[in-house]
């Protein structure tokens, strides 16, 4: 909005909250009635939309504009049929006002009705000025529908009427990658791009698609030029160091995160990239000041306190994983892969409770992986949980019955508690279905290798 209209606007809807406030009636023009009630659906007050209008009507009831308006505040509120009444009668009065038909098809896309929402909107189109406006909402209807070829074409309609409209770019962009037609977004783009060499957007996307299929070649290319038409392009430059780093030049990516912090206000996501190619290059404190960085600048990021945790995990930096991961649990004590850590480095220091409670938060939040599943049998056969282990493994059997381990560790788990009958069934199923994996039952019940109930139940 130019600075004169803005405040012809502010104007006009301070002297109609004049109005409201001292009940002192004044007379506004129909324009100002649209600006005032245009104000109010820009900041969703449509209270004082309601209001407006209801003002306006009185003293402009025949005005069609504001009737479209009244429709358009039954649509934002969902009020779906009082609006469609409104556009309705509108029809039969204003057959070739192109809003009209915008708004009906906005009330039959809230409908979920997109077909006859498209179909309206194309006889709309007849009667408009500028078919854009009317291609983009019609590439929409076709995007809930999920007919992406569709929309794609649409979109295309958008962007051949003005060659710098980067929305419609993006989403011909989304539309390619939603039919997983990478290759085809990079013959549309080049294609672009011979007209339009110095559009970021377009050579930022083309990099993307060529990331997508591993032409990191062409990737880094793309991302360069991308920079050269907008220096401060911060997306061009995350990517570039991305792309980078699945060439393995490590240096070179952290450079390129770094003008990312110098351009832009530091991101989690920088500072975790940084921290990672240091880790890999054997910098380790670097690595470890910007995970900690990671974490400090968004704690939210699941990312960064993962990376931390298994640095100490994988360095057997036990009590650095624990201190880290009990704080990630105050944050989120439901996520499987803190879960997954605090209950391994509690398992590597001992302390088995601590790790029982883990695997069995996991267990219970419904992840039946298999070898965490195991990792917990072992802890509650060391705790010697015999009933807990038994009641676990009868229920993973029912879920994974051609798993041999967990019929091999149930038979050991009968073994414990002396019940024979028990022991030998599971026992003669396990080695029906993988006996090499005898070994890991003998490794984890030693006791076995001289049982004679194994030696009668396998006839050995």
């Amino acid at each position: 909005m130019h600075s004169q209209d803005k405040r012809n606007q502010n104007y006009s809807v301070n002297k109609f909250e004049s109005m409201l406030k001292t009940k002192d009636l004044k007379f506004f023009d129909l324009c100002e009635f649209e600006e005032i009630v245009n104000h109010y659906i820009d900041i969703s007050d449509f209270t004082k939309t309601k209001k407006a209008i209801d003002f306006g009507l009185n003293q402009h009831p025949s005005s069609c504009e504001l009737l479209i308006l009244k429709a358009e505040h039954y649509i934002l509120t969902n009020h779906y049929e009082s609006a469609a009444l409104i556009i309705d009668d509108l029809l039969v009065v204003h057959p070739e006002n192109e809003i009209i038909y915008q708004h009906k098809a906005a009330i039959l896309s809230k409908k979920n009705l997109h077909e006859d929402a498209i179909e309206i909107l194309k006889i709309g189109m007849r009667f408009c000025h500028n078919c854009s406006e009317f291609n983009s909402l019609i590439a929409l209807e076709y995007l809930y529908l999920e007919e992406y070829f569709m929309a794609k074409e649409y979109f295309i309609k958008c962007l051949n009427k003005d060659e710098r409209d980067n929305h419609s770019l993006y989403n011909i962009i989304y539309c390619f990658e939603s039919m997983n037609d990478n290759l085809g977004a990079v013959s549309f783009l080049n294609e672009y791009l011979n007209n339009n060499p110095y559009n970021e957007v377009a050579w930022h996307q083309i990099g993307r698609q060529y990331f997508e299929i591993k032409m990191y070649e062409q990737a880094l290319v793309s991302f360069d030029y991308a920079i050269i038409c907008d220096e401060k392009f911060v997306g061009a430059y995350f990517e570039l160091a991305k792309t980078l780093e699945k060439l393995g030049r490590y240096n070179e990516a952290i450079s390129f995160y770094e003008i990312t912090l110098s351009i832009d206000d530091p991101t989690s996501f920088a500072f975790h990239r940084i921290g990672e190619c240091h880790l890999i290059l054997g910098n380790d404190l670097l690595g470890l000041k910007y995970l900690k960085k990671t974490i400090h600048e968004d704690p939210l990021l699941e990312k960064g306190w993962i990376s931390l945790c298994n640095y100490y995990l994988i360095n057997k930096n036990y009590k650095e994983a624990i201190h880290y991961i009990n704080k990630a649990l105050k944050i989120d004590d439901s996520n499987y892969f803190f879960l997954k850590i605090y209950s391994k480095a509690h398992k590597e220091v001992g302390l088995l409770e601590e790790s029982c409670i883990g695997y069995s938060k996991l267990y219970y939040n419904n992840n039946y992986d298999i070898k965490i599943c195991l990792e917990w049998v072992e802890v509650l056969l060391k705790l010697k949980d015999f009933k807990k282990g038994i009641e676990v493994l009868n229920e993973l059997i029912s879920k994974y019955p051609s798993n041999s381990k967990f019929q091999y560790f149930l038979a050991g788990f009968y073994m414990m508690i002396s019940n024979n009958d028990e022991a030998s069934f599971f026992l003669k199923n396990a080695y029906s279905i993988s006996p090499s994996e005898i070994e890991v039952f003998y490794e984890v019940f030693p006791s076995s290798i001289t049982n004679s109930l194994v030696k009668e139940t396998l006839q050995f």
